[in-house]
């Protein structure tokens, strides 16, 4: 059993830091954006259109990742976006989690009345495509990203009760529980002292992928210019410019694919290398 736990550690070391320190240096570039950044991103300089990136022939000085066709310094641009991609993810992500999270224990413990009305308001929402249900709550609200947030948070909070909800009525029947109520604590205090803490790594994986799926729906959405200003760097908005352009500029599509690859994927990671490592269940 030991060397099983040890294994699982092991296997979960390596995904959990490298995530963790991708992350984190994404994070302190997003952070230190103003002062990091070697060029304004809103610059534009025709003159200056479509230069690669440094190791390339034509390469201009300062100009580590090339520009796009208005002249704009794509590093710079990478950087600036980085901030609404990680805003986007920390605010809808933790919004989204708290209220399908509660939801979702609530309706797995407390079950009657409150799974029933809990459980067909789910089944009412999942119905509604969540990418298509976006874009027309992205449409009403108007782009911004307040909106964006409220879009994320509206659609994907089913995800979190669903899965809380069958992970606390599987915990609910466990001994532990029936010996904490045979010892005299309230239902709320069992579900938020006993539950809580076993159903807790499941919740912390829903969240780093909540965080992912943030970042995507940003890039969607900003890919079809529903996002915030066309003007201000996204990475969706990068994207769709080097889409239109990639025969000519390969490093205006390539760089933001890159870091949104490795962003959403650095959040799944990290939500499973956390589980391995701190699940109670497998401690």
């Amino acid at each position: 059993m030991a060397d099983g736990r040890a294994q699982i550690r092991r296997r979960a070391g390596p995904r959990l830091w490298l995530s963790a320190l991708w992350l984190g240096l994404l994070a302190l570039a997003a952070l230190l954006a103003p002062w990091i950044a070697p060029k304004d991103p809103l610059a534009q300089d025709l003159f200056l259109g479509r230069l690669p990136p440094f190791w390339a022939a034509g390469a201009e000085p300062g100009y580590w990742l090339g520009t796009d066709s208005l002249g704009r310094d794509v590093l710079s641009r990478l950087i600036h976006g980085a901030r609404l991609a990680l805003t986007v993810a920390l605010v809808a992500g933790s919004i989204t989690c708290l209220i399908g999270a509660t939801l979702g224990l609530l309706a797995g413990y407390l079950r009657g009345w409150v799974d029933i009305v809990i459980s067909r308001a789910i089944d009412i929402w999942m119905a509604f495509p969540p990418v298509l249900f976006s874009i027309l709550l992205i449409a009403v609200l108007g782009p911004g990203l307040s909106s964006i947030i409220i879009a994320i948070v509206v659609i994907d909070w089913t995800r979190f009760a669903r899965v809380v909800r069958a992970e606390a009525m599987a915990q609910g029947a466990m001994d532990y529980v029936a010996s904490a109520q045979v010892a005299g604590r309230s239902r709320l205090s069992t579900m938020v002292t006993e539950i809580l803490p076993n159903v807790l790594p499941t919740i912390v994986v829903l969240l780093t992928l909540e965080m992912g799926i943030a970042v995507i729906v940003e890039a969607i959405l900003s890919f079809v210019n529903l996002s915030i200003s066309t003007d201000d760097p996204t990475w969706g908005g990068m994207i769709a410019e080097g889409r239109t352009s990639i025969h000519q500029a390969w490093w205006v599509l390539i760089f933001p694919l890159i870091a949104l690859f490795l962003t959403v994927l650095s959040f799944s990671q990290l939500g499973e290398g956390l589980k391995d490592r701190y699940d109670p269940v497998l401690r």
